[in-house]
């Protein structure tokens, strides 16, 4: 048989058409003719592909004829707006800064001077006055640019409406109807907590409640590194599509020098809630580990420090942050005020008796808060007091001293105990109801690492 399959059906004649097939005698054949076929056919899927790789090259299409149609269609004739017809236009525009009553009303094209007149005099439209940029407003105009409703939601979730009434205008002031929405931010620290969220858009509310979270965990003023990243997801209440307020921290992610930290909010049906590491651990320790939300440390706890005023070497006995006055100091557990007054070298002085023997001492304060005095119930995050320079002090900082017995330790280092875990009678719920946040965490998380590879 031969080797080259191909180049012999390139290289046999074409068969002659079928008309043309003849019988020895010279008249055609119809049986002939039908064994032929039948062969034909019986060999084609064999040497299909062969001979249209053969016979390909030899093809000769032949060109499609082209025709350009050129019709005429019939469209509907617009009708040209009556200005008698009622049509009227909703525009919206967002609060600039430097914004004025009348550059808002120009960029909602109102031409309307008996409107400004009136949100210009009118004692409840004083609202308007109050811009705050980057929220929006709403305007309702007829073709000739007249007002006919305005509408704005105010700092204070109220909503702001003015109708016109024939010739004349009424307003309406309604507690704004809340839509609750979920946002997720991520974001990297590269100097601070604060630009960091900044730079992914995450309010300072926010940023505030996260720090708070894992402020048992981690000490926002000595532990953040360049580097750390976050995740926090939180409730954003909407009126009428635009943002108003923020709401609660859902859930967040912190990761610190390498290590992570996950929380997530859980309220149980007897009304306790707090967060919670995924498997159940409270967050929530029975001590803080500053009693100021952001500060910095000026003097750390040491056996042998010189005393800026005394200007000897003696114990420095607690840590001193720094503030300006009237920082609110706030209870870093719950307890009893077991002394409010001044005290001394510590001036303006609360101490605080919690569980066990443990006690908690604020010395330089400016002032109490109100209801601060001796035998006064507190909760952990309550403010008790302000910043100030009182006693020996060269400047507003606040003395905060951790005791255990009467004697002083390191509230830096100290180990702080733990609150109660999630109830084992809510651990189902309690896995029901966290397990998405944990996944969205996780979700996101994986984002982050993918858009840095």
């Amino acid at each position: 048989m031969h080797k080259d399959k191909g180049a012999i059906l390139a290289q046999n004649p074409p068969p002659a058409p079928v008309d043309q097939v003849a019988t020895p005698s010279g008249t055609t054949s119809s049986r002939s003719l039908r064994l032929r076929w039948l062969i034909a056919l019986s060999t084609l899927p064999l040497l299909g592909m062969a001979v249209a790789f053969g016979i390909a090259p030899a093809t000769d299409p032949q060109p499609l004829e082209r025709r350009t149609v050129i019709e005429q269609l019939d469209l509907p004739t617009p009708t040209p707006l009556d200005e008698g017809d009622g049509q009227t236009f909703w525009r919206q525009t967002r609060i600039q800064r430097g914004d004025t009553l009348a550059s808002l009303l120009d960029r909602l094209e109102v031409d309307d001077a008996a409107a400004f007149a009136f949100l210009r005099a009118s004692r409840e439209a004083r609202t308007l006055t109050q811009l705050v940029p980057g929220r929006s407003v709403r305007a309702e105009t007829d073709a000739e640019g007249r007002l006919v409703a305005l509408r704005y939601v105010a700092p204070d979730q109220t909503l702001l409406q003015v109708e016109r009434a024939g010739e004349s205008f009424r307003l309406r002031e309604e507690k704004a109807a809340l839509e609750t929405r979920i946002t997720i931010k991520s974001g990297e620290i590269k100097s601070s907590l604060f630009g960091a969220t900044d730079a992914a858009g995450v309010p300072d509310a926010v940023a505030v409640q996260m720090a708070e979270i894992f402020s048992s965990d981690i000490d926002f003023h000595l532990d953040i590194r360049k580097g750390d990243r976050f995740t926090v997801i939180y409730e954003t209440l909407h009126s009428e599509g635009e943002p108003v307020r923020f709401g609660r921290v859902l859930a967040a992610e912190f990761v610190n020098a390498g290590r992570t930290y996950q929380a997530v909010y859980f309220r149980d049906r007897d009304g306790r809630e707090g967060y919670y590491t995924p498997d159940g651990k409270n967050l929530r320790k029975a001590f803080l580990r500053s009693p100021l939300e952001f500060s910095r440390i000026t003097s750390g706890f040491s056996l042998a420090r010189f005393h800026p005023v005394l200007k000897t070497w003696r114990a420095h006995k607690g840590v001193d942050y720094g503030a300006p006055i009237g920082t609110p100091v706030r209870a870093v557990a719950d307890g009893t005020v077991a002394f409010a007054g001044r005290q001394n070298g510590y001036g303006n002085l609360i101490v605080l008796q919690h569980n066990g023997r443990i006690s908690t001492a604020y010395g330089h304060l400016s002032g109490f808060a109100k209801g601060i005095r001796q035998g006064a119930r507190v909760t952990q995050g309550q403010t008790i007091g302000y910043v100030g320079a009182t006693g020996l002090a060269t400047g507003p900082h606040l003395h905060y001293e951790f005791r255990v017995a009467g004697v002083q330790r390191n509230p830096l280092t100290v180990p702080m105990p733990q609150a109660f875990p999630i109830a084992a009678q809510y651990r189902n719920e309690f896995r029901a109801a966290t397990a998405p946040l944990v996944a969205r965490l996780s979700l996101v998380r994986g984002l982050n690492l993918a858009s840095i590879d």
